[in-house]
Protein backbone atom coordinates (compact mmCIF):
# COMPACT_ATOMS: atom_id res chain seq x y z
CA UNK A 1 0.00 0.00 0.00
CA UNK A 2 1.20 3.49 -0.64
CA UNK A 3 1.19 4.60 2.90
CA UNK A 4 2.60 1.22 4.56
CA UNK A 5 5.02 3.49 5.83
CA UNK A 6 3.23 6.16 7.01
CA UNK A 7 2.38 6.94 10.83
CA UNK A 8 -1.51 7.05 12.14
CA UNK A 9 -2.29 10.12 12.69
CA UNK A 10 -4.33 10.46 15.63
CA UNK A 11 -4.40 12.72 19.16
CA UNK A 12 -3.18 10.76 21.53
CA UNK A 13 -5.43 9.35 24.80
CA UNK A 14 -5.32 11.94 27.71
CA UNK A 15 -5.35 9.03 30.07
CA UNK A 16 -2.30 8.60 32.63
CA UNK A 17 -0.80 4.99 32.68
CA UNK A 18 1.53 4.23 36.03
CA UNK A 19 3.61 1.53 35.21
CA UNK A 20 5.23 -0.71 38.03
CA UNK A 21 8.46 -2.44 36.87
CA UNK A 22 11.59 -0.61 35.30
CA UNK A 23 12.61 -3.63 33.76
CA UNK A 24 13.11 -4.09 29.82
CA UNK A 25 8.99 -4.48 29.14
CA UNK A 26 8.48 -1.26 31.77
CA UNK A 27 11.30 1.02 30.31
CA UNK A 28 10.14 -0.17 26.57
CA UNK A 29 6.66 0.28 27.37
CA UNK A 30 7.64 3.92 28.68
CA UNK A 31 9.35 4.82 25.94
CA UNK A 32 6.43 4.06 23.52
CA UNK A 33 4.00 6.02 25.02
CA UNK A 34 6.79 8.61 25.64
CA UNK A 35 6.69 9.11 22.06
CA UNK A 36 3.25 8.56 21.81
CA UNK A 37 2.71 11.77 23.84
CA UNK A 38 0.76 9.46 26.61
CA UNK A 39 1.27 10.87 30.20
CA UNK A 40 2.84 7.72 32.45
CA UNK A 41 4.92 6.87 35.46
CA UNK A 42 7.65 4.43 35.97
CA UNK A 43 7.61 3.33 39.78
CA UNK A 44 10.67 0.70 40.44
CA UNK A 45 11.45 -0.69 43.95
CA UNK A 46 15.41 -0.68 43.75
CA UNK A 47 17.27 2.39 44.76
CA UNK A 48 19.89 2.08 41.38
CA UNK A 49 20.86 0.25 38.03
CA UNK A 50 23.43 -2.24 38.90
CA UNK A 51 25.41 -4.40 36.50
CA UNK A 52 24.90 -8.14 36.38
CA UNK A 53 26.63 -10.57 34.88
CA UNK A 54 24.62 -11.20 32.40
CA UNK A 55 23.58 -10.31 28.63
CA UNK A 56 20.71 -9.71 26.64
CA UNK A 57 20.24 -11.71 23.03
CA UNK A 58 17.63 -9.76 20.59
CA UNK A 59 16.72 -11.38 17.20
CA UNK A 60 15.50 -9.92 14.32
CA UNK A 61 11.90 -9.97 15.69
CA UNK A 62 12.52 -6.52 17.32
CA UNK A 63 15.01 -4.92 15.44
CA UNK A 64 12.13 -2.77 13.35
CA UNK A 65 10.61 -1.23 16.75
CA UNK A 66 14.23 -0.07 17.58
CA UNK A 67 14.51 1.45 13.86
CA UNK A 68 11.40 2.92 14.52
CA UNK A 69 12.47 4.49 18.17
CA UNK A 70 15.53 5.84 16.20
CA UNK A 71 18.40 3.86 18.56
CA UNK A 72 19.03 0.74 16.30
CA UNK A 73 22.13 2.43 15.10
CA UNK A 74 23.33 2.47 19.02
CA UNK A 75 22.43 -0.42 20.19
CA UNK A 76 24.35 -2.01 17.28
CA UNK A 77 27.21 -0.36 18.36
CA UNK A 78 26.87 -1.79 21.20
CA UNK A 79 26.09 -5.30 20.44
CA UNK A 80 28.03 -8.15 17.79
CA UNK A 81 25.52 -9.49 15.32
CA UNK A 82 24.81 -13.35 15.53
CA UNK A 83 26.86 -15.49 13.12
CA UNK A 84 25.68 -18.69 13.67
CA UNK A 85 23.98 -20.90 16.64
CA UNK A 86 25.81 -24.40 17.23
CA UNK A 87 24.71 -26.62 19.56
CA UNK A 88 27.12 -29.58 21.17
CA UNK A 89 27.12 -32.51 23.15
CA UNK A 90 29.86 -33.48 26.14
CA UNK A 91 32.55 -34.36 23.37
CA UNK A 92 32.54 -31.14 21.42
CA UNK A 93 30.71 -32.28 18.62
CA UNK A 94 28.59 -30.13 16.98
CA UNK A 95 24.67 -31.47 16.65
CA UNK A 96 23.08 -28.67 15.57
CA UNK A 97 23.54 -25.39 13.80
CA UNK A 98 21.46 -22.20 12.81
CA UNK A 99 22.59 -19.95 10.60
CA UNK A 100 22.00 -16.50 11.33
CA UNK A 101 23.83 -14.27 8.75
CA UNK A 102 22.28 -11.57 6.95
CA UNK A 103 20.61 -12.62 3.55
CA UNK A 104 21.23 -8.56 2.39
CA UNK A 105 13.79 11.10 28.93
CA UNK A 106 11.58 8.49 30.81
CA UNK A 107 9.60 9.01 33.58
CA UNK A 108 11.27 6.83 36.62
CA UNK A 109 11.27 7.08 40.18
CA UNK A 110 13.26 5.37 42.20
CA UNK A 111 12.93 3.86 45.72
CA UNK A 112 9.04 2.78 45.25
CA UNK A 113 7.98 -0.58 46.09
CA UNK A 114 4.37 -0.55 45.14
CA UNK A 115 2.63 -2.66 47.82
CA UNK A 116 -0.91 -2.29 46.82
CA UNK A 117 -3.09 -0.47 44.35
CA UNK A 118 -7.33 -0.15 44.13
CA UNK A 119 -9.08 0.64 41.35
CA UNK A 120 -12.95 1.58 40.12
CA UNK A 121 -14.82 3.50 37.32
CA UNK A 122 -13.39 6.83 38.04
CA UNK A 123 -8.89 5.69 37.71
CA UNK A 124 -6.39 3.49 39.98
CA UNK A 125 -4.56 4.59 42.78
CA UNK A 126 -1.28 3.18 43.61
CA UNK A 127 0.30 2.92 47.32
CA UNK A 128 4.06 2.81 47.45
CA UNK A 129 6.22 1.51 50.80
CA UNK A 130 7.08 5.36 51.81
CA UNK A 131 3.60 5.92 51.81
CA UNK A 132 3.09 7.51 49.01
CA UNK A 133 -0.21 7.50 46.28
CA UNK A 134 -0.28 8.27 42.68
CA UNK A 135 -3.66 8.56 40.73
CA UNK A 136 -3.62 7.20 36.90
CA UNK A 137 -5.99 5.63 34.59
CA UNK A 138 -4.45 2.26 33.47
CA UNK A 139 -1.86 0.34 35.60
CA UNK A 140 0.28 -1.77 34.21
CA UNK A 141 2.42 -4.53 35.88
CA UNK A 142 5.68 -5.06 34.70
CA UNK A 143 7.63 -6.59 37.68
CA UNK A 144 8.68 -9.68 36.94
CA UNK A 145 7.43 -12.88 37.91
CA UNK A 146 6.60 -12.39 41.36
CA UNK A 147 4.83 -9.31 40.26
CA UNK A 148 3.37 -7.72 43.35
CA UNK A 149 0.73 -6.18 40.92
CA UNK A 150 -0.28 -9.41 39.59
CA UNK A 151 -0.58 -10.98 43.30
CA UNK A 152 -2.76 -7.58 44.52
CA UNK A 153 -5.20 -8.16 40.91
CA UNK A 154 -5.34 -12.16 41.59
CA UNK A 155 -6.07 -11.91 45.67
CA UNK A 156 -8.86 -9.10 44.95
CA UNK A 157 -10.47 -11.20 41.88
CA UNK A 158 -10.29 -14.41 43.80
CA UNK A 159 -12.22 -12.38 46.44
CA UNK A 160 -14.97 -11.85 44.11
CA UNK A 161 -14.76 -15.40 42.44
CA UNK A 162 -13.39 -14.25 39.45
CA UNK A 163 -10.47 -15.59 39.31
CA UNK A 164 -9.95 -18.56 36.90
CA UNK A 165 -8.86 -22.35 38.51
CA UNK A 166 -4.75 -22.78 38.27
CA UNK A 167 -3.99 -19.11 37.76
CA UNK A 168 -4.02 -18.61 42.07
CA UNK A 169 -1.35 -21.92 42.15
CA UNK A 170 2.43 -21.15 43.13
CA UNK A 171 5.21 -20.61 40.34
CA UNK A 172 6.57 -23.88 39.89
CA UNK A 173 10.53 -23.83 39.34
CA UNK A 174 11.94 -25.18 35.96
CA UNK A 175 15.26 -24.63 36.24
CA UNK A 176 18.27 -23.33 38.24
CA UNK A 177 20.14 -20.74 36.40
CA UNK A 178 24.29 -19.34 36.67
CA UNK A 179 25.66 -16.70 34.91
CA UNK A 180 28.45 -14.88 34.49
CA UNK A 181 30.05 -12.63 32.24
CA UNK A 182 34.44 -12.27 31.99
CA UNK A 183 36.45 -9.74 31.96
CA UNK A 184 38.15 -8.58 28.78
CA UNK A 185 40.16 -11.47 26.85
CA UNK A 186 42.74 -11.55 25.10
CA UNK A 187 41.41 -12.39 21.32
CA UNK A 188 45.28 -14.03 20.48
CA UNK A 189 44.53 -16.40 22.87
CA UNK A 190 40.73 -17.07 22.16
CA UNK A 191 40.67 -16.59 18.16
CA UNK A 192 36.55 -16.46 17.82
CA UNK A 193 37.10 -13.40 19.45
CA UNK A 194 37.88 -11.63 16.40
CA UNK A 195 34.91 -12.64 14.20
CA UNK A 196 32.31 -9.89 13.51
CA UNK A 197 29.66 -12.08 14.48
CA UNK A 198 29.09 -13.41 17.50
CA UNK A 199 29.39 -17.63 18.57
CA UNK A 200 26.59 -18.37 20.25
CA UNK A 201 27.09 -22.24 21.37
CA UNK A 202 25.01 -24.43 23.23
CA UNK A 203 26.41 -27.60 24.78
CA UNK A 204 23.37 -30.13 25.58
CA UNK A 205 24.81 -32.73 29.09
CA UNK A 206 24.63 -36.43 28.42
CA UNK A 207 23.13 -38.70 31.23
CA UNK A 208 22.58 -35.04 33.65
CA UNK A 209 19.98 -32.22 33.68
CA UNK A 210 22.16 -29.30 32.95
CA UNK A 211 22.64 -27.49 29.59
CA UNK A 212 25.24 -24.53 29.17
CA UNK A 213 25.70 -21.76 26.60
CA UNK A 214 28.55 -19.64 25.85
CA UNK A 215 28.56 -16.44 23.70
CA UNK A 216 30.90 -13.58 22.65
CA UNK A 217 30.23 -9.67 23.27
CA UNK A 218 31.33 -6.62 20.88
CA UNK A 219 33.79 -5.69 23.98
CA UNK A 220 35.97 -9.22 23.85
CA UNK A 221 34.23 -10.45 27.01
CA UNK A 222 32.64 -14.39 26.48
CA UNK A 223 28.89 -14.57 28.47
CA UNK A 224 28.32 -18.04 30.02
CA UNK A 225 25.22 -19.95 31.33
CA UNK A 226 24.40 -22.99 32.60
CA UNK A 227 21.19 -24.42 33.45
CA UNK A 228 19.89 -27.40 35.76
CA UNK A 229 16.59 -28.37 34.54
CA UNK A 230 14.44 -29.30 37.56
CA UNK A 231 11.72 -32.47 37.19
CA UNK A 232 8.24 -32.05 38.74
CA UNK A 233 9.08 -33.52 42.49
CA UNK A 234 12.61 -31.65 43.08
CA UNK A 235 10.75 -28.27 41.95
CA UNK A 236 8.10 -29.10 45.08
CA UNK A 237 10.68 -30.00 46.82
CA UNK A 238 12.82 -26.54 46.81
CA UNK A 239 12.82 -24.58 49.82
CA UNK A 240 10.05 -21.62 49.42
CA UNK A 241 12.94 -19.02 51.21
CA UNK A 242 14.36 -19.59 47.36
CA UNK A 243 10.68 -17.90 46.07
CA UNK A 244 11.43 -14.24 44.49
CA UNK A 245 15.20 -14.16 45.46
CA UNK A 246 16.90 -11.44 43.95
CA UNK A 247 20.03 -11.98 41.28
CA UNK A 248 23.45 -12.16 43.07
CA UNK A 249 26.41 -13.75 43.57
CA UNK A 250 25.91 -14.86 47.18
CA UNK A 251 24.39 -18.27 46.18
CA UNK A 252 26.28 -19.08 43.47
CA UNK A 253 29.71 -20.70 44.90
CA UNK A 254 28.32 -23.98 45.16
CA UNK A 255 26.85 -24.62 41.86
CA UNK A 256 30.16 -23.25 40.54
CA UNK A 257 31.94 -26.19 42.03
CA UNK A 258 29.90 -28.08 40.67
CA UNK A 259 29.72 -27.42 36.98
CA UNK A 260 33.45 -26.45 36.60
CA UNK A 261 34.35 -29.74 34.62
CA UNK A 262 32.01 -29.10 31.99
CA UNK A 263 33.69 -29.20 28.51
CA UNK A 264 32.90 -25.67 26.04
CA UNK A 265 33.86 -26.40 22.61
CA UNK A 266 37.00 -24.50 21.90
CA UNK A 267 39.64 -26.61 22.41
CA UNK A 268 40.30 -27.86 26.09
CA UNK A 269 38.22 -24.58 27.45
CA UNK A 270 35.36 -25.46 30.38
CA UNK A 271 32.91 -23.47 32.45
CA UNK A 272 35.59 -23.39 35.06
CA UNK A 273 37.96 -21.39 33.11
CA UNK A 274 35.52 -18.81 32.34
CA UNK A 275 34.38 -18.74 35.92
CA UNK A 276 37.66 -18.19 36.78
CA UNK A 277 38.14 -15.37 33.89
CA UNK A 278 35.02 -13.42 35.59
CA UNK A 279 34.49 -11.25 38.69
CA UNK A 280 32.79 -12.65 41.21
CA UNK A 281 30.62 -9.74 41.12
CA UNK A 282 29.67 -10.62 37.76
CA UNK A 283 28.42 -14.49 38.83
CA UNK A 284 24.60 -14.33 39.69
CA UNK A 285 22.19 -17.81 40.70
CA UNK A 286 19.09 -17.56 40.61
CA UNK A 287 15.79 -19.82 40.60
CA UNK A 288 13.69 -19.28 37.34
CA UNK A 289 9.80 -19.92 37.34
CA UNK A 290 8.06 -20.25 34.30
CA UNK A 291 4.34 -20.52 33.93
CA UNK A 292 1.95 -19.45 31.13
CA UNK A 293 -0.97 -17.14 33.37
CA UNK A 294 -4.50 -17.01 32.03
CA UNK A 295 -5.58 -13.30 33.40
CA UNK A 296 -3.62 -10.84 31.93
CA UNK A 297 -6.07 -7.82 33.22
CA UNK A 298 -8.79 -7.05 35.02
CA UNK A 299 -10.19 -3.53 35.21
CA UNK A 300 -7.87 -0.60 34.83
CA UNK A 301 -5.13 -3.23 35.38
CA UNK A 302 -3.14 -5.16 33.08
CA UNK A 303 0.39 -7.24 32.77
CA UNK A 304 3.63 -7.68 31.36
CA UNK A 305 5.26 -10.83 30.60
CA UNK A 306 8.77 -11.46 32.04
CA UNK A 307 11.86 -11.93 29.41
CA UNK A 308 13.63 -9.97 27.41
CA UNK A 309 11.90 -9.96 23.94
CA UNK A 310 8.65 -11.31 25.06
CA UNK A 311 8.56 -8.36 27.64
CA UNK A 312 9.81 -6.01 24.55
CA UNK A 313 7.08 -7.25 22.33
CA UNK A 314 4.36 -7.48 24.72
CA UNK A 315 5.07 -3.53 25.31
CA UNK A 316 4.88 -2.41 21.82
CA UNK A 317 1.04 -4.36 21.55
CA UNK A 318 0.08 -2.66 24.19
CA UNK A 319 1.04 0.60 23.52
CA UNK A 320 -0.52 0.45 20.26
CA UNK A 321 -3.63 -0.71 22.04
CA UNK A 322 -3.38 2.39 24.50
CA UNK A 323 -2.53 4.77 21.70
CA UNK A 324 -5.82 3.54 19.83
CA UNK A 325 -8.11 4.46 23.23
CA UNK A 326 -10.52 7.15 23.49
CA UNK A 327 -9.95 10.35 25.70
CA UNK A 328 -10.82 9.64 29.55
CA UNK A 329 -11.87 5.90 28.16
CA UNK A 330 -14.65 4.42 30.37
CA UNK A 331 -13.88 0.83 32.12
CA UNK A 332 -15.47 -0.85 29.39
CA UNK A 333 -13.27 0.93 26.52
CA UNK A 334 -9.75 0.00 28.49
CA UNK A 335 -10.65 -3.76 28.74
CA UNK A 336 -11.55 -4.19 25.10
CA UNK A 337 -8.07 -2.40 24.77
CA UNK A 338 -6.55 -5.11 26.88
CA UNK A 339 -8.43 -7.84 25.39
CA UNK A 340 -6.74 -6.33 21.78
CA UNK A 341 -3.35 -6.72 23.52
CA UNK A 342 -4.21 -10.32 25.13
CA UNK A 343 -5.57 -11.95 21.99
CA UNK A 344 -2.42 -10.58 19.84
CA UNK A 345 -0.03 -11.68 21.90
CA UNK A 346 -0.93 -14.88 24.24
CA UNK A 347 -0.64 -17.10 21.11
CA UNK A 348 3.01 -16.07 20.81
CA UNK A 349 3.76 -16.17 24.25
CA UNK A 350 2.51 -19.88 24.34
CA UNK A 351 4.40 -20.77 21.20
CA UNK A 352 7.74 -19.15 23.22
CA UNK A 353 6.98 -20.94 25.96
CA UNK A 354 6.44 -24.18 24.84
CA UNK A 355 10.30 -23.48 22.79
CA UNK A 356 11.69 -22.80 25.94
CA UNK A 357 10.87 -26.06 26.96
CA UNK A 358 12.47 -27.80 24.05
CA UNK A 359 15.49 -26.15 24.91
CA UNK A 360 16.08 -28.46 28.07
CA UNK A 361 16.18 -31.69 25.73
CA UNK A 362 17.37 -32.70 22.07
CA UNK A 363 14.57 -31.99 19.61
CA UNK A 364 14.80 -32.82 16.10
CA UNK A 365 16.57 -29.24 14.09
CA UNK A 366 13.14 -29.69 12.15
CA UNK A 367 11.04 -29.06 15.07
CA UNK A 368 13.04 -26.71 16.95
CA UNK A 369 13.47 -24.47 13.84
CA UNK A 370 9.78 -24.23 12.91
CA UNK A 371 9.29 -23.04 16.55
CA UNK A 372 11.97 -20.36 15.79
CA UNK A 373 10.61 -19.46 12.66
CA UNK A 374 7.15 -18.74 14.39
CA UNK A 375 8.46 -16.87 17.23
CA UNK A 376 10.40 -14.85 14.36
CA UNK A 377 8.15 -14.29 12.14
CA UNK A 378 6.31 -11.69 14.77
CA UNK A 379 8.19 -8.89 14.35
CA UNK A 380 5.65 -6.06 15.95
CA UNK A 381 5.96 -2.18 15.19
CA UNK A 382 4.22 0.43 16.84
CA UNK A 383 1.14 2.03 14.89
CA UNK A 384 1.73 5.64 15.81
CA UNK A 385 5.36 6.05 14.29
CA UNK A 386 6.71 5.65 10.99
CA UNK A 387 6.73 2.27 9.45
CA UNK A 388 10.12 0.66 8.80
CA UNK A 389 10.59 -1.55 5.59
CA UNK A 390 10.70 -5.28 6.63
CA UNK A 391 13.95 -6.64 5.40
CA UNK A 392 13.41 -10.39 7.04
CA UNK A 393 13.69 -13.38 4.87
CA UNK A 394 10.17 -14.84 5.80
CA UNK A 395 7.06 -13.70 5.57
CA UNK A 396 5.76 -11.35 8.74
CA UNK A 397 3.22 -12.62 11.22
CA UNK A 398 0.01 -10.38 11.16
CA UNK A 399 -0.04 -7.97 13.38
CA UNK A 400 -3.73 -7.26 14.59
CA UNK A 401 -2.83 -4.15 16.41
CA UNK A 402 -1.30 -2.64 13.84
CA UNK A 403 -3.62 -3.61 11.28
CA UNK A 404 -6.79 -2.27 13.03
CA UNK A 405 -4.87 1.16 13.53
CA UNK A 406 -4.62 1.33 9.97
CA UNK A 407 -7.86 0.24 9.28
CA UNK A 408 -9.00 3.03 11.56
CA UNK A 409 -6.89 5.65 9.76
CA UNK A 410 -9.01 4.61 6.59
CA UNK A 411 -11.59 5.30 7.95
CA UNK A 412 -10.48 8.66 9.54
CA UNK A 413 -8.88 9.64 6.40
CA UNK A 414 -12.60 8.91 4.40
CA UNK A 415 -14.76 10.50 7.35
CA UNK A 416 -12.23 13.75 6.56
CA UNK A 417 -12.75 13.82 3.21
CA UNK A 418 -16.37 14.00 3.04
CA UNK A 419 -16.60 16.39 5.84
CA UNK A 420 -14.33 18.67 3.89
CA UNK A 421 -16.65 17.97 1.25
CA UNK A 422 -19.27 18.57 3.03
CA UNK A 423 -18.01 21.98 4.25
CA UNK A 424 -16.52 22.86 0.47
CA UNK A 425 -20.30 22.41 -0.09
CA UNK A 426 -21.77 24.92 2.92
CA UNK A 427 -19.17 27.62 1.86
CA UNK A 428 -20.26 27.26 -1.83
CA UNK A 429 -24.38 27.28 -0.43
CA UNK A 430 -23.53 30.24 1.57
CA UNK A 431 -21.88 32.51 -1.07
CA UNK A 432 -24.59 31.52 -3.53
CA UNK A 433 -27.12 32.46 -0.90
CA UNK A 434 -25.47 36.10 0.16
CA UNK A 435 -24.88 37.07 -3.72
CA UNK A 436 -28.97 36.18 -4.11
CA UNK A 437 -28.87 38.03 -0.46
CA UNK A 438 -26.83 41.15 -2.48
CA UNK A 439 -29.06 41.04 -6.09
CA UNK A 440 -32.48 40.88 -4.25
CA UNK A 441 -31.23 44.02 -1.78
CA UNK A 442 -30.34 45.60 -4.86
CA UNK A 443 -33.18 45.23 -7.06
CA UNK A 444 -35.38 45.86 -4.66
CA UNK A 445 -33.45 49.81 -3.59
CA UNK A 446 -33.99 50.32 -7.72
CA UNK A 447 -37.66 49.57 -7.51
CA UNK A 448 -37.93 52.06 -4.70
CA UNK A 449 -36.07 54.76 -7.01
CA UNK A 450 -32.60 54.22 -4.66
CA UNK A 451 -29.79 54.26 -6.29
CA UNK A 452 -27.74 51.09 -4.85
CA UNK A 453 -23.94 51.76 -5.09
CA UNK A 454 -24.94 54.66 -2.13
CA UNK A 455 -25.78 52.07 -0.08
CA UNK A 456 -23.15 51.30 3.11
CA UNK A 457 -22.73 47.62 3.78
CA UNK A 458 -24.44 46.85 7.31
CA UNK A 459 -21.95 45.53 9.63
CA UNK A 460 -22.15 43.81 13.31
CA UNK A 461 -20.79 46.81 14.91
CA UNK A 462 -22.90 49.44 13.52
CA UNK A 463 -26.44 50.05 12.98
CA UNK A 464 -28.34 52.30 10.95
CA UNK A 465 -28.46 55.01 12.90
CA UNK A 466 -24.96 54.78 13.84
CA UNK A 467 -24.44 55.18 10.26
CA UNK A 468 -26.52 58.44 9.93
CA UNK A 469 -24.61 59.76 12.97
CA UNK A 470 -21.31 59.13 11.29
CA UNK A 471 -21.70 60.18 8.11
CA UNK A 472 -24.40 62.47 6.77
CA UNK A 473 -23.96 62.28 3.46
CA UNK A 474 -25.14 58.36 3.85
CA UNK A 475 -29.30 58.41 3.93
CA UNK A 476 -30.87 56.17 6.74
CA UNK A 477 -31.75 53.03 5.16
CA UNK A 478 -33.27 49.81 6.94
CA UNK A 479 -33.43 47.25 4.62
Amino acid sequence: MADQYLPCRKKPTNARVLIVGAGIGGLMLGALLERAGIEFAIFERAREVKPLGSALSLGANVMPLFEQLGILDEVLAHAKPFGFSTGYNERREATRTLDYSPAQKIKIFMSKKVLSFLQNKDGVMIRCSDNTTYHGELLVGADGAYSGVRQTLYKQMAERGELPRGDDADLPFNSVCLVGQTRPMDPEQFPHLKDDYTWFETTIGENKPYAWVTFTTRSNTICWMVLRHLDDQVSRELDSSFRNSEWGPESAEQMCREVRDFPVPRGTLTIGDLIDATPAEYISKVMLEEKMFETWYNGRTCLIGDGAVSAIQDAVTLANCIYELPDSPSVEEIQQAYQHYRNERFPLARTAYNTSHRLASIVEQAIFTRSLHVMYAYRPQASFLPQVPDLGQYKPAPQPSLARARQRRAVDAVEAAIAAEAAAEAAAQAAVHAQAQESFNDNFMEIRGEKPYLRRPRTASNSSSSRAAKDSSYPARVI
